[in-house]
């Protein structure tokens, strides 16, 4: 005999909540259906606006070489220095970056002259030279800000420029030339400098023949450039009358210009055979890890475009296109003064998202409110009119300063430009192949992936850099 139990509504298990159920529950009822996936997402993916705003330049042969008009180099570098514990000393062959140590290689001398260098550390405020005093003495800028102070048309104090660690000034002291210092130096916070009376210098120069000889070779030679690009001239005619013998003249170009040969970026993507042939549905699974493959690919190209020591634009703006806040974060000011410095038809800005943040926080503070441009569809923060695309690539120090950059692009434009090779074999994109290297004895495939890309700057002033920007004060 079989009984039958029949439950009564209500009497079933217990739902989630402590009732009884009355239907299907979801997590039984997902067992029967297809659930909908999203492609594999990737944190590490950004914006990337540098490889999409550089032109692109075809570069056959894997070099481009930046032909140009001759120049000549008078040591408008910056020196650098050494330590040990508070002491600081300049390095000796650093010193040849002041134009009349130029060229000038006897180490024992420039060791000598780098010891009669005397430490001394200015409090803010405090004024290292004075305007109208007579320049006696050779200042290097260890560490700290100092303003270049002068006079105004009507009298009133101007800045002309900013100092920081490494700049230097008085190279008409080791040129023997007596004439007044024609600005006032005074720290904007504390700082340490390096000075070289002219008396110190003098004894040394008595003792020492090769610098003697090699200074009188300085003062007697005339300047061997004529603009303020310092390049080679051309003779030229203007303004005359009559029948003058006209000038005849050539340009110059430099005998050894750089070449910049593609960089690379690769990796072997590896995928086991089983899981290509059986989990394809409803996602390609070796699309899908190539895809992100690529996209780390292009993250690191667009880190190596900026950080690279070779080619990267930090390390390869022109040491007179490095500039410095007037205080510390960036102020409209501060981009003011590198729109000067790329003033031909400047691109876009370049900075960290957290320098951009800091930079309107300081135009908010200043009641000043920039406008954004429309860039392809996207709400772009600019100045003055010219955009300014985040890049996460560019560093942020352990003390919270970074570095703004402005660059004008393009070969017409004698700007900044990407380099790569298009057609090259197995091309996924754009200079980018995917290279089949077979399967092995454990079933793996794998695929090379190689990514071929640099970037040049055509002349120096197309870029400029905005230096030690803090992004973390707080006022």
């Amino acid at each position: 005999m079989v009984s039958v139990v029949t439950e009564l509504p209500g009497s079933g298990p217990p739902g989630d909540d402590g009732h009884a159920q009355l239907s299907l529950g979801t997590a039984a009822a997902r067992n029967l259906t297809t659930t909908t996936k999203s492609v594999p997402q990737m944190q590490e993916i950004t914006s990337r606006w540098l490889l999409r705003m550089l032109p692109w330049v075809q570069v056959c042969g894997g070099a481009y070489r930046v032909n140009r008009r001759l120049a000549y180099t008078v040591g408008d570098g910056r020196v650098t220095f050494t330590s040990a514990g508070s002491q600081v000393r300049v390095i000796p062959h650093e010193l040849c970056d002041f134009p009349s140590l130029r060229e000038f290689d006897d180490e024992p001398v420039l060791s000598a002259l780098a010891d009669r260098f005397e430490q001394r550390d200015v409090a803010a405020g405090d004024a290292v030279v004075e305007q109208g005093h007579v320049a006696d003495e050779v200042v290097l800028v260890v560490h700290g800000k100092l303003r270049k102070l002068g006079r105004g048309e009507y009298g009133d104090e101007v800045v002309l420029d900013v100092l920081a660690g490494g700049d230097y000034l008085g190279d008409q002291v080791l040129a023997g030339t007596q004439n007044s210092w024609e600005f006032t130096l005074r720290a904007v916070t504390p700082c340490t400098v390096l000075a070289l009376s002219r008396r110190s210098l003098q004894e040394l120069v008595d003792q020492s023949e090769p610098l003697r000889d090699h200074l009188a070779r300085v003062r007697a030679q005339p300047e061997r450039y004529a603009d303020s690009y310092r390049e080679s001239a051309i003779e030229l005619a203007s303004g005359h009358t009559g029948e003058p013998d006209l000038p005849a003249t050539f340009v110059d170009y430099e005998l050894a210009p750089r070449e910049y040969e593609l960089s690379v970026a690769q990796t072997v993507l590896r995928v086991h055979t089983r899981v290509a042939d059986l989990y394809n549905e409803p996602m390609d699974q070796v699309e899908q890890q190539l895809r992100l493959t690529v996209e780390a690919l292009r993250e690191r190209q667009e880190d190596e475009l900026v950080n690279n020591p070779d080619f990267g634009l930090l390390h390869n703006a022109d040491l007179r296109q490095r500039i410095h806040t007037r205080t510390g974060p960036a102020t409209p000011d501060d981009l003011d003064d590198l729109l000067c410095a790329v003033w031909k038809d400047p691109a876009f800005f370049l900075a960290h998202p957290r320098t951009i943040g800091a930079f309107g926080r300081e135009c908010t503070r200043r009641g000043v409110y920039p406008q954004s441009v429309d860039v392809a569809g996207h709400q772009v923060p600019a100045w003055r009119g010219i955009p300014m695309f985040p890049c996460s690539k560019i560093p942020v120090s352990k003390t919270n300063s970074s570095s703004i950059l402005l660059m004008r692009t393009g070969e017409a434009a004698q700007g900044v430009v990407g380099l790569h090779q298009t057609g090259i074999p197995d091309e996924y994109q754009p200079s980018l192949s995917v290279r089949f290297m077979g399967v092995n004895e454990k079933g793996i495939i794998s695929y090379l992936v190689s990514a071929y890309y640099s970037a040049a700057v055509l002349v120096p002033d197309a870029l400029g850099v905005l230096e030690n920007v803090e992004i973390g004060r707080e006022d």
